[in-house]
Order: C-alpha cells, then sequence, then structure tokens
C-alpha cells in the first residue's frame, strides 16, 4: 500500500503576500487622513466607508463617475515612475463630475497586481491622495487585489470612481445654450491621460532621449505630466457666474467631447490661432506625420477643459478663472449649424 502526505495550502503558497497588504495600508492612512472633509463618518479599513451629506443642499442630486489611467500606465512602467499616474486617475473621474456643476465629495481606487510591491503602490495611492487633496474630496476607501499570475511582476491597473453633489436646480446641462455663448479654454497640463497608445508608438518608431531635454525640462517628465484638476477654479466660478455649459476634454479630444454639451442645432466655432499649443503636441504631430483633424480628435492639443458662458460673462469669467491661477483663451464662440456639418468646426489661419 502506497502512503500519502497531505500538504496544507495556503495564500502564500498561491504567491500572496498577507503582510506586504498590512504594510501597505499602515503606509498609506495619514496620506488618506490628510483628505478628510465634512461628511466622512468611516473610511480607510473598514468593509465599506460611510459619507453623510448633511442638511447644506435642498434638493441634493448625486453626480457618479469612474474611469483609468489608460495605456500611460505602459509608460509609467517603462519608467519606474509611480508618483504621477494616481493624480492622473483622480483627475479622470472628478473633472468627469465637474462639467455637470458638481461638487467631488469622496473618491475610492481600485488597484489590482500580481504581486503587491509596497513602494509601487504606495507611490500610486500617495499620488492618488494628493488628487483628492487637489479636488478637495475624501479619500474614504477602495480595494488592493492581489491576482498572482494575472499581471507581470512590476505591473497593474488602476481604476478609480468619484461621487459629487449638485443641487438639482444648478445641475449644468448645456438646455441655455444660445448662438453667441463664448467658448473659452483652460489649458492642460500636458496629453493628460489621454492618446498614449499613439504617443508611445510614436516613441517606438522615433526612439527619442526620454532623459535628454525638452523645452528646458527632462522629456520623461512633459510625458508624465500629470492631468491638471480644475475643480476649485470651476466651483469658484460657479458660485460667481452663470456657466452654461463644460466639456472635460479627454479621448476623443477637442472634436468629440465639446459636441457632447451641445444641442444638435449649434456648432462651436473655434479659432485655431486662439491658443497657444505647447511643444509637445507639436512635436507629436511632426515625428508621427499626424493629420491635424486626428490631434484635434486624440488630444486635447493644450486645451483641457471647455466653459461656455454668455457674451456678456465672458470677460468677467476670463478674470476671475485667471485670478484663481488658470490660463485661459477664447476660442471662438457657438453658432446656428448648417445641416449636418461637424459641430465642431476648428478654423485654421492662412
Amino acid at each position: 500500500m502506497k502512503s500519502h502526505t497531505n500538504h496544507t495550502l495556503s495564500y502564500r503558497d498561491a504567491g500572496v503576500d498577507i503582510d506586504a497588504g498590512d504594510a501597505l495600508v499602515e503606509a498609506i492612512r495619514p496620506f488618506a487622513k490628510r483628505t478628510m472633509r465634512e461628511g466622512v463618518l468611516s473610511g480607510i479599513g473598514g468593509f465599506g466607508a460611510l459619507f453623510e451629506l448633511g442638511k447644506k443642499y435642498q434638493e441634493p442630486v448625486l453626480v457618479a463617475g469612474t474611469d483609468g489611467v489608460g495605456t500611460k500606465l505602459r509608460l509609467a512602467f517603462s519608467l519606474d515612475r509611480h508618483d504621477t499616474v494616481g493624480i492622473d486617475l483622480v483627475a479622470m473621474s472628478v473633472n468627469d463630475i465637474l462639467v455637470q456643476g458638481a461638487e467631488p465629495l469622496f473618491f475610492l481606487d481600485y488597484f489590482a497586481c500580481g504581486k503587491l510591491d509596497v513602494r509601487i503602490a504606495t507611490d500610486v495611492i500617495k499620488g492618488i491622495a494628493y488628487g483628492c487633496e487637489l479636488a478637495g474630496c475624501a479619500l474614504i476607501g477602495g480595494e488592493t487585489a492581489e491576482m498572482p499570475g494575472m499581471y507581470p511582476d512590476g505591473e497593474y491597473d488602476l481604476a478609480g470612481f468619484a461621487v459629487g453633489v449638485v443641487e438639482k436646480s444648478e445641475i449644468i446641462d448645456g438646455s441655455r445654450l444660445v448662438a453667441g455663448d463664448v467658448v473659452l479654454g483652460l489649458a492642460s497640463s500636458g496629453a493628460h491621460a489621454n492618446g498614449y497608445s499613439l504617443i508611445r508608438r510614436i516613441i517606438d518608431l522615433k526612439q527619442p532621449d526620454l532623459d535628454g531635454d525638452f523645452h528646458g525640462r527632462r522629456f520623461a517628465d512633459v510625458l508624465m505630466e500629470p492631468t491638471r484638476i480644475y475643480v476649485r477654479p470651476v466651483l469658484s466660478l460657479l458660485k460667481a457666474t452663470e456657466v452654461k455649459a463644460l466639456a472635460h476634454i479627454t479621448g476623443g479630444g477637442l472634436l468629440d467631447n465639446i459636441p457632447r454639451v451641445l444641442p444638435e442645432h449649434l456648432v462651436a466655432a473655434l479659432r485655431q490661432d486662439a491658443w497657444t499649443v505647447p511643444p509637445l503636441f507639436m512635436w507629436l504631430q511632426e515625428q508621427g506625420n499626424v493629420d491635424f483633424s486626428e490631434m484635434y480628435r486624440v488630444f486635447n492639443c493644450g486645451i483641457g477643459m471647455v466653459v461656455i458662458v454668455s457674451k456678456e460673462n465672458a470677460a468677467f469669467a476670463i478674470e476671475k478663472l485667471q485670478k484663481e491661477g488658470e490660463t485661459v483663451f477664447s476660442l471662438g464662440e457657438l453658432r446656428e449649424r448648417k445641416g449636418n456639418e461637424s459641430q465642431v468646426q476648428v478654423l485654421r489661419t492662412v
């Protein structure tokens, strides 16, 4: 008779590092604590996080958004640079819910990896916490999933979830837009977190020195510059004057995102010379031989948020946003649509 030896298996046999998970929680706790705001009843560490709306709203409407960082993560892996993608993650969601006029209240993240590297995960989540500070929302929870065999060493995936609130009577939906309204653009900080599949393709083809100088900065730093968070200046503007529509310029660029907030009978006529296109986008266009229409559809081309106001409010809005630290361009205005023409027209200069 053959003898059999029974083996008791554990998570450690599967490659899951429980001690690393505990170390991560302790590492990120002080950063999450800095994001706490009124309304948070419980945060990091529980099975669920609690948030109380309070009584400052008459007819509160919750606005939720979720997003990721896309293939910008692949550049982060190759550069071993993980301190800014968390800011990107927060920005993608809070800027999205902002366009309805919502104030972000809280944020949750999802971090998935094959084997937890505490250094990398801490850098990522510190960035998330900093992004939440910039947006004025609380980091109240999340999930760190260690799944051996799902991701190569040093790689991970990210997702984020933001919830905000707006008074029902103050929801921004573009319904009051009319011909003659002015289209303002807030400068982006770079490519933000969109178009990186094409960016990486151009980099692979041209093999630039990512450690080299690019207009006074290290090229890798320009490529990894985190997404600008527009929450505080835009909320300040909303308290001061009427904003008729907002558009977050993400994947799809100016051509696909502005129409999302326009009535079908209106067109945004933009002047190509109305804003300064950052050197990064000029380099991408030249090195990749990318058609201008494709540039406007893939990248933000220097405009991260579009703000549409009445002609009478335009000067005030520009001054207010500039005082809040934004670089503001008057991009053009709305006009009546002719037939089935594109709802965004970028008028080239001769």
